[in-house]
């Protein structure tokens, strides 16, 4: 099964809000995370994309494909 590769928002948070970075999938709505630095940012969102693909399916919704449509062979 192919690996789907979606786009990847990153943008600093304030230091009211904590500081670090946020990351954001605008493909998958509400799916997102934080780190410290903006790698850290794209790595956590990771999960939170598998997270949010498993959950989606455990209540029956769609998957939407990845808005730049990039697939990787796994």
């Amino acid at each position: 099964m192919a690996r789907l590769i979606y786009p990847v928002v990153v943008r600093p948070l304030s230091e009211t809000d904590g500081g670090g970075y946020l990351a954001t999938v605008p493909d998958l709505p509400g799916c997102m995370s934080d780190g410290e630095t903006p790698e850290e940012a794209v790595v956590n969102v990771q999960d939170a994309i598998l997270c949010w693909i498993e959950m989606a399916g455990e209540m029956g919704h769609a998957v939407p494909p990845p808005s730049a449509d990039l697939k990787l062979a796994s």
